[in-house]
């Protein structure tokens, strides 16, 4: 199993999240219209739900999206602080191979 979570991993993760954030609101939407044609023909419980589904459709679709977002916002500060490590580590890396003193490393005439 590899573990690869890059940049444009980050990025990639961050915009399927988006796009699933709309589709999901216009599954919920189909839903209910896709179920409009059986109201009126079952009772009960069943009936009591589809109703109350009906009725906060909207609702629940705000909320899924308020939680995408959050995640959304998440993977975004995720990113960011990847980014930033990856800047600080090649700086660093940088900085120490320019002070180290490659000298004792030559096998050639002393």
């Amino acid at each position: 199993m590899k573990f690869d979570m890059g940049a444009r991993r980050l990025d990639g993760l961050r915009q399927q999240t988006a796009e699933s954030s709309q589709d999901l609101s216009t599954l919920i939407r189909s839903l209910v219209v896709a179920g409009e044609p059986l109201e009126g023909r079952f009772n009960g419980a069943g009936r009591a739900g589809f109703d109350s589904f009906k009725v906060h459709a909207d609702q629940i679709a705000r909320d899924l999206n308020r939680s995408l977002e959050a995640i959304l916002h998440g993977q975004s500060g995720a990113a960011r602080s990847f980014n930033q490590g990856d800047q600080q580590m090649a700086e660093e890396a940088r900085t120490v191979q320019a002070t180290a003193g490659f000298d004792a490393a030559r096998f050639g005439n002393r």
